[in-house]
């Protein structure tokens, strides 16, 4: 199933324009973003063959399967909800059967949850955004003998530097653990005696042990802090991954601001608890935003970090004082959205 089969074989229900122009805070560089909604032919939905969603490459246009719809409705998602309340100017295409389907069926107090609690995640991913931005990991990994240090007297040093400085070459070294001491090794040495050297390969993990003739005795002792080598692999690997995966044209306007905060994410993220307050107080939802110049000084990195999490840490506690009196149900009436459902299945399918 493909967005131009569900518009060629007319099983479109619902299709909007969605994201920064739906709120608002479209600027001429934005995307426009496409939501709808479909049905699924009668012997492929009654079949095994269900599609609950179909995208295009870019996820930029996404289309849900009424059941689908119907489904996240009921549980208060952000996107479902602001799609269903879309405004009028932004609605390319609505099936007269679509107008059913109102806010106040499937508005309720699970969005305090929903908003407020992806918005926390959201929070979660700028804190993630900002320590990587502000603390980057140089390209080269380090390896385990970067982590390797020789006992010598009172001190120790970095293997690499001990090696150097006695001309020894690792590949003739020779490990034994010592027991009862995590990370602590027995270290000799003797060229051509066979030892299989510090590390296996310059890739290696762990260190690799020998086996030592009786009767030898140790030049030195090791030890591989293999906490802080696993801690090292763990943020280079998250560090370099987010490098790759990172909008550049993003990063780059993010790092212009000098504030080091995904600018866009934050903002999003004080729009979203500022639509759940909004909503548990007056029980309807309002898509595009009145205060547009606000929103978007943020996105311009015109505040400061800790200010902002202040900013989102108030509205959290308000959003809890708003759920309490709040004129929306506890949740939607569920048996009366799949009435609804059934019916319109009923109504396409006949």
């Amino acid at each position: 199933m493909t967005i131009a089969e569900i518009k060629d074989k007319g099983l479109l229900l619902l299709e909007c324009i969605s994201g920064s122009r739906a709120y608002g805070l479209d600027t001429p560089s934005s995307d426009t973003d496409i939501k709808g909604v479909f049905y699924l032919p009668r012997d492929q939905f009654y079949g095994l063959h269900y599609v609950a969603q179909v995208s295009n490459e870019t996820n930029d246009e996404v289309y849900y399967e009424l059941g689908r719809f119907v489904e996240l409705l009921l549980r208060n998602n952000p996107n479902m909800l602001e799609l269903l309340a879309t405004p009028d100017d932004l609605v390319l295409y609505r099936h007269p059967l679509m107008a059913a389907f109102t806010q106040e069926l499937f508005l309720s107090r699970l969005c305090r949850d929903t908003f407020a609690g992806y918005a926390y995640t959201q929070i979660k991913k700028a804190r993630g955004y900002n320590k990587k931005a502000s603390n980057p990991v140089a390209p080269e990994r380090k390896h385990v003998i970067d982590c390797c240090f020789v006992t010598e007297g009172h001190q120790s040093f970095p293997l690499e530097a001990w090696l150097q400085a006695r001309g020894y070459r690792q590949e003739d070294c020779g490990l034994v653990a010592m027991p009862h001491t995590k990370g602590l090794y027995a270290l000799y040495h003797s060229p051509g005696a066979g030892y299989r050297g510090i590390v296996s390969a310059a890739d290696a993990n762990e260190v690799c042990l020998s086996s030592i003739p009786k009767g030898e005795e140790p030049e030195s002792y090791l030890y591989f802090n293999q906490e802080s080598y696993s801690a090292h692999c763990r943020e280079y690997r998250e560090y370099w991954g987010w490098v790759a995966l990172r909008n550049e044209e993003r990063y780059l306007g993010n790092k212009a601001h000098g504030k080091d905060y995904d600018a866009k994410n934050m903002m999003h993220t004080i729009r979203l608890l500022q639509v759940a307050e909004e909503l548990l107080r007056s029980g309807t939802l309002q898509v595009r935003r009145h205060n547009r110049e606000d929103l978007l000084a943020i996105k311009n990195g015109e505040y400061d970090y800790e200010a902002l999490l202040d900013k989102a840490e108030a509205l959290m506690k308000t959003i809890a004082a708003a759920a309490k009196d709040s004129p929306l149900p506890a949740e939607p009436d569920e048996k009366k959205a799949v009435a609804l459902l059934v019916s319109l299945r009923q109504q396409l399918y006949t």
